[in-house]
């Protein structure tokens, strides 16, 4: 795995620059005025359910589909003006594993590299690494239809890989795989965006967005939520969370006190008796401030900490947030 050289210049630091990104297939919208910058050497997040427009979005940025409108540049370049140096630069490796059955892993790593010219001389030494890289260095020797789905994934990463691209997109990488080994792939990508590379990466399980540095949230080919992982989650509640445990049962009077607090947003949640659950502006400085309050107003604190939410559920928020938006924007316009 040798060191890459981009050969286009991303235009500002940027990988991919997509504007009002628009793609329909006769009259149904695959995806709709998309917009969104990825620096170099990030990890972006496009999650979203299944037929939510995450492939067809790749497939415009790769240039296997044209945009009926908007306009996107991929390594300072819009993907109908490639050369051929410039594809060189690009992995991709789709939902579904494309290689050959019948030939061994080592053959199908060989194969990929020659699709890419890459000289037969030295090619051995080259190859080799990459399968280190994804650990079937043991299994080179087996069919490819004769190893596990889980391996097959891997076989296809490192076929992705094999010319060594700047620029890798992949589509639902860590789909119908098993925890453990969705966790390697993503020790494996973080490794590869430790080399300078930008990864785009698809997914429909919502709780990977945690290591990716940039989130898009897209919801029936649009876009609903960009930002870091921790700005996503802050968005969706309005804030940070703060689970407030007392000794003492926390009576509807002290509860109305703690919601009057001017660092307190939105609506707090008790969880039991001796438990509020409170959304604030900043977990660091709301905490002392809560303890403070109750050693001043009788309640002995067990504990205070913040809570973070998983993925799963600032996603289910986003999404029911967009919902509402859009149901008041429809009832507003049919007044």
């Amino acid at each position: 795995m040798s060191e890459h050289v981009v050969e286009a210049t991303p235009v500002g630091g940027l990988a991919i620059h997509a504007n009002n990104l628009t793609k329909k297939f006769l009259e149904e919208f695959a995806v709709k005025d998309v917009s969104f910058d990825i620096p170099v050497g990030k990890i972006f997040g496009f999650i979203g359910p299944s037929g939510s427009g995450k492939t067809t979005t790749i497939r415009l940025l790769t240039g296997i589909y044209e945009p009926t409108e908007g306009q996107v540049q991929v390594l300072g370049k819009a993907p109908k003006d490639f050369t051929a140096s410039i594809r060189e630069q690009i992995g991709y490796m789709p939902q579904m594993f494309v290689l050959y059955p019948d030939l061994s892993v080592w053959e199908n790593l060989n194969f990929a590299a020659s699709l890419y010219g890459m000289n037969p001389v030295g090619r051995r030494a080259k190859l080799t690494p990459w399968l280190d890289f994804v650990e079937l260095t043991d299994h080179k020797t087996k069919l490819a239809k004769n190893i596990s789905g889980g391996m097959q994934r891997r076989l296809a990463l490192a076929a992705t890989l094999v010319h060594d691209p700047a620029l890798v997109f992949l589509d639902e990488p860590t789909a119908g795989i098993d925890p453990v080994l969705r966790s390697k792939f993503w020790d494996r990508f973080r490794d590869l965006q430790s080399q300078g590379r930008t990864l785009f990466i698809t997914t429909q399980y919502v709780g990977e967005a945690v290591h990716c540095d940039i989130v898009g949230v897209l919801v029936a080919g649009q876009l609903v939520a960009l930002d870091t992982p921790e700005a996503l989650r802050k968005r969706a509640y309005g804030g940070e969370i703060v689970d407030l445990e007392t000794k003492e049962p926390i009576t509807f009077e002290k509860m109305f006190q703690i919601q009057n607090m001017d660092f307190v947003k939105g609506r707090i949640r008790p969880v039991g008796t001796n438990r509020l659950r409170i959304i604030v502006d900043e977990a660091s400085t709301a905490i002392p401030d809560l303890i403070s309050w109750c050693n001043e107003n009788g309640l002995s604190t067990e504990s205070v900490s913040e809570y973070v939410p998983p993925f799963d559920d600032v996603f289910v928020q986003i999404i029911e947030t967009e919902q509402e938006k859009q149901g008041a924007q429809s009832g507003a316009a049919d007044e």
